[in-house]
């Protein structure tokens, strides 16, 4: 099955396209939606552009599709972009990391049904602890880019994902609910490193930026290291 893999250089979105590898589905590229607004209900706003990097890392043509990033207007570039893709390159479907998240889930259904496409979500209501495990155990190495959720302070910010920090996004779930896979906007990553790269990733300059109880990581220099 030819696909193309929403992503948005977070974490789950990764670890979805590496599963989608090893079902033997045909990858035919990376679509990530560029959101002009930092206030976008379903995409990806801090480290966006860096995701060209990781695509080159991965080895599979990168295509963007850019978003006012209005809560309805976002979808309806969305179709048009993947109506596109279907026309010049033969897709099938598209696979997201929607874990919990409603809202998301249900309008790329929709999305996906008016263009005759199917949509695939492989960590659809796993466990949300033992996702974060398995992500962190495969080799998938993450920072934080965004808090937006009660429990998460600015110290957060640039944090690598790692055992210590899972263990304390639990805690922060029995204290405040906290998503423990950090989906819905409750915070964001950036992925640095994953077995599906063919190096590594590292931030070179980044300025945290935080307001109130909220704030992101700007990526202002990234740079690619291919593997020796």
């Amino acid at each position: 099955m030819i696909v193309a893999s929403l992503f948005s250089g977070g974490k789950d979105s990764a670890f979805a396209l590496w599963y989608a590898q090893m079902q033997g589905w045909n990858i035919e590229s990376l679509v990530t939606v560029f959101p002009l607004s930092r206030d976008s209900w379903m995409f990806h706003y801090p480290a966006t552009r860096w995701t060209k990097l990781q695509a080159q890392a991965i080895g599979i043509p990168h295509r963007i599709i850019e978003t006012k990033g209005e809560k309805e207007s976002e979808l309806e570039d969305l179709r048009k972009g993947l109506e596109q893709l279907k026309k010049s390159f033969g897709i099938e479907g598209i696979v997201s990391g929607a874990i919990t998240s409603e809202y998301q889930r249900t309008r790329l259904d929709n999305l996906c049904e008016s263009i005759g496409l199917r949509s695939f979500a492989p960590l659809w209501h796993k466990n949300q602890q033992q996702l974060v495990k398995e992500q962190i155990e495969s080799g998938f190495e993450a920072i934080i880019t965004s808090c937006n959720a009660l429990g998460l302070d600015s110290r957060w910010l640039g944090r690598k994902l790692g055992a210590k920090e899972l263990d304390e996004l639990v805690k922060l779930n029995k204290r405040y609910g906290l998503n423990v896979a950090l989906e819905g906007g409750e915070a964001e990553t950036f992925v640095l490193r994953a077995p599906i790269f063919t190096g590594r990733l590292s931030v070179i300059r980044s300025t945290p930026h935080w307001h109130g109880e909220s704030g992101y990581l700007e990526l202002e220099d990234v740079r690619f290291e291919r593997a020796s």
